[in-house]
């Protein structure tokens, strides 16, 4: 479920449930998912979060691949971590934990203007022993878990304390670190301190020595605060968490406007303890922006809740994306490797299709046959016309809609390699490979029906070692172009736009296989054999070599458009952002051939069955769609961050 799929169709439906049926469906759907073969690739294939040791970090010798937490009250019950640990958090949240389960069936309310969510009760969990029969099963996952205790409401600082310790007791085995939840406003600063204290000794004997850190309500008095930070013993603690639930009336909210909120006590708690002690930001994160800026005041790290139900599931990646730009400007940009490294060997390969691209529309619109051809059937162009007219138009259809997608493989592979691989980015490498893995074992699809195509064979051998060529070494640079870091209309638009794509992307490679498929089983479909007014075995008998020939084109088509599908979806899933005219460019070019080839044709022989030409139709619809959303997006610059937040991670030890 990422932003371009949320926002344009899953956000609008689930809007229309009740927040809760809609929370319990989305985790039960995510977390099914995961649990299925392939299930967790796929999620990673849609998201493509990579980790890069810019966005790694050590809190107490936990090593966090990225500084984006997930928020224990989000998915209370575990139902799709191993899911969502796939969207590029680096630590999850488990609570809040009390000793006795805390139910809540009211209903929980979505208040959109504000963009937050109201919970009747947002300390409502299972309660220890069902946390703990969960927590003994496999969770799916490596990442660290943060176990959030809490004393029940209404309890003295005695019986408080006396819960802390029988909970941190029971779940010592599967905390990574405890966020100790405490702070009550019914009790004096001294009875705080005094309990804190036992609390702290308590999971250093319990817990074994696992990181402790003061976890602070988000409505939790400012001025009580800055008291209880004054104090010598809070310098013991080995962090800071600044929650994200606000208590009103009629419930808790967990929304945006949290963030004016945890900037006040971000600010306290740096003024009062300095820049040392971690600090873990939850409140108001709703776009990349308001986690860097608060990075920018004080914040280690964040932890996503109201922000992943009204941003999308793709707001940690666009979070990390945003953190790592913002450590590399500062830094020096390494120089392009030279062309000759890797990726001129891909431009050339890209210009190579696009010559022989052109050379076959030219033959197809002309001659049609090779030589070869010729020689193989036994039977020359004239022949051919002579025992069905239909025959050579047929076969220029399918070897002039071959030649667009060549040149269209070639626009694509040339501009991946001249922009991307050439800045060693990860999704363009990933979307070479595959594209060009396909691209080149289609070939073996020409020998299905035993026709051996010497010209096809001669290109192969000869695009192939450039193929190997551009693949060497790694690609794993850091993206030097700034990135989107709000959730403005234009961003919700090119999410559309981005769907658009994407759906043409699995559009084209669901037909390039139906083609291929067909080329080499039944080589015809029906309304191939009514334009031809003739049925196979009447061209069998025209020659009986003639079907093996057309399987030959039809499976060669089928497979140059799979190759191109791969390389559109992949551009589409993991290239796609703010400010990439390349791109955008990248896209209409490297689309126009295919479309033009496909429809010049089709029209000019007059072949215009409205079911066979649907596919195209619907194809081209997605383009137009596609491109026309995302230009207003890939076309601005993006707006640049005011403020810093360190050239390198901090690592606390």
């Amino acid at each position: 479920m990422p932003d371009w799929s949320y926002h344009t169709l899953f956000r609008p439906l689930l809007f229309r449930l009740p927040a809760r049926a809609a929370r319990d469906f989305t985790l039960g759907a995510m977390g099914l998912l995961s649990r299925l073969p392939g299930g967790t690739l796929a999620i990673r294939t849609l998201g493509h979060m990579e980790s890069h040791s810019l966005l790694e970090s050590e809190l107490f010798g936990l090593r966090l691949r990225y500084p984006v937490g997930l928020s224990g009250g989000l998915d209370s019950r575990g139902t799709a971590g191993k899911a969502l640990a796939q969207f590029g958090f680096g630590f999850m949240e488990i609570g809040p934990v009390t000793v006795e389960e805390r139910e809540d069936r009211r209903p929980i309310r979505r208040d959109v203007a504000r963009e937050a969510i109201i919970y009747p009760d947002a300390s409502a969990n299972e309660g220890l022993d069902k946390t703990i029969r969960r927590l003994s099963r496999k969770q799916g996952h490596r990442l660290p878990l943060m176990l959030r205790i809490r004393p029940a409401p209404g309890t003295s600082p005695e019986q408080a304390a006396d819960e802390m310790e029988r909970l941190m007791r029971g779940l010592a085995p599967y905390a990574a670190a405890w966020y100790a939840d405490f702070l009550n406003e019914e009790w004096t600063p001294e009875q705080t301190l005094l309990h804190l204290e036992r609390i702290r000794r308590t999971g250093r004997e319990a817990g074994g020595a696992k990181p402790m850190l003061l976890y602070v309500p988000l409505d939790y008095p400012d001025g009580r605060l800055e008291s209880l930070l004054d104090a010598e013993a809070i310098a013991a603690w080995d962090g800071i968490v600044i929650g994200d639930a606000v208590c009103i009336g009629e419930g808790d909210v967990i929304g945006k406007d949290g963030k004016e909120r945890t900037l006040r006590k971000l600010a306290a708690v740096r003024r009062i303890l300095g820049g040392e002690m971690p600090v873990i930001a939850a409140g108001g994160v709703h776009e990349p922006r308001d986690a860097l800026q608060l990075m920018a005041s004080g914040a280690d790290y964040v932890q996503l809740h109201s922000g992943l139900v009204y941003a999308g599931p793709g707001l940690p990646k666009r979070i990390n994306e945003a953190v790592i730009y913002e450590k590399v400007r500062q830094m020096p940009q390494p120089e392009f490797p030279s062309f000759w490294q890797h990726w001129g060997w891909m431009c050339l390969l890209g210009i190579g299709m696009i010559v022989g691209g052109i050379l076959a529309w030219i033959v197809a619109a002309t001659t049609v046959m090779l030589p070869y051809d010729t020689l193989y059937l036994g039977m020359g162009p004239a022949d051919l016309g002579l025992a069905n007219p239909f025959l050579l138009p047929f076969m220029s259809h399918d070897r002039i809609t071959l030649a667009g997608t060549m040149i269209s493989i070639g626009i694509l592979y040339y501009s991946l390699g001249r922009h991307g691989l050439r800045k060693n980015e990860h999704w363009a490498k990933t979307a070479l490979a595959a594209s060009g893995i396909v691209g080149f074992s289609s070939f073996f699809l020409y020998l299905g029906y035993g026709y051996f195509d010497p010209l096809h064979a001669a290109a192969a051998a000869l695009l192939l070692p450039l193929f190997a060529l551009s693949m060497r070494g790694t690609a794993n640079w850091p993206s030097y172009a700034p990135v989107n870091t709000v959730n403005d209309l234009v961003w919700l638009r090119a999410q559309r736009g981005q769907f658009m794509m994407v759906a043409l992307g699995f559009a084209l490679a669901i037909g390039g296989l139906v083609i291929a498929g067909v080329g080499v089983t039944n080589v015809f479909v029906p309304q191939d054999l009514e334009f031809l007014c003739a049925s196979p075995e009447m061209l069998a008998q025209i020659n009986e070599r003639l079907i093996p020939l057309i399987a030959h084109d039809r499976a060669g088509f089928g497979g140059a458009l799979f190759s191109n599908a791969i390389a559109v979806l992949a551009a589409a899933l993991w290239g796609i952002g703010e400010g990439r005219r390349w791109l955008w460019w990248t896209l209409l070019i490297g689309g126009l051939p295919g479309f033009v080839a496909g429809f010049s044709v089709h029209f000019y022989i007059g072949y215009t069955d409205f079911i066979h030409l649907l596919p195209a139709y619907v194809a081209l619809a997605l383009f137009v769609l596609g491109l026309v959303w995302l230009y207003p997006y890939m076309m601005r610059k993006p707006a640049a961050f005011e403020g810093s937040i360190g050239a390198t991670p901090r690592r606390m030890a």
